[in-house]
């Protein structure tokens, strides 16, 4: 497991829950509307850094917490990240990007964190042994956080994987 306590964490999705998220399990508006509202509720700065980027100052990223004996992935709750903050939050996608935007996730990750380089390696390995593990099963994926948060918006349950997912 992760080492927790840092200001900024990584976090990877197993690779069988790839593009399970809101933004596939909403129509359009929908997404809009909550990530306008995160947008809002973070006063338009990064919940971790208080940063913001250039062209988007920031981006609304979905945070899980995962039940490794049950299989249920879970949200938790919707996040304001400056872009920077979110690449080091999806850092598999940097590795995939290239060394140049892996390297700049990883900086960032240092740097917000204030550790070590071997810290960042040794945390970033750890966050990949449990992808790996994690990669090895089919998640149950549970949005229903979404309908209590905004339930004057989702009145009804739009929000349905088949039976995999919970709203």
């Amino acid at each position: 497991m992760c080492r927790r306590g840092l200001k900024l964490e990584i976090e990877l999705v197993p690779s069988t829950s790839w593009f399970t998220n809101l933004r596939s399990l909403m129509t359009q508006n929908q997404w809009d509307f909550v990530r306008q509202a995160c947008y809002v509720a973070a006063d338009h700065r990064c919940e971790i850094c208080n940063g913001r980027g250039r062209k988007h100052p920031v981006e609304c990223h979905e945070v899980w917490e995962y039940d490794d004996k049950k299989r249920t992935q879970t949200l938790l709750r919707t996040i304001a990240l400056c872009p920077s903050c979110h690449q080091v939050k999806h850092i598999g996608l940097q590795m995939k990007r290239g060394m140049e935007y892996f390297q700049r996730a990883i900086d960032h990750f240092i740097k917000v964190n204030k550790i070590s380089e071997q810290q960042a390696e040794d945390y970033i390995m750890t966050a990949f042994a449990q992808h790996n593990q994690r990669s090895k099963v089919n998640w149950a994926v549970d949005v229903s956080w979404i309908e209590r948060r905004h339930p004057t918006y989702f009145k009804r349950k739009p929000l349905k994987i088949g039976e995999e997912c919970n709203v």
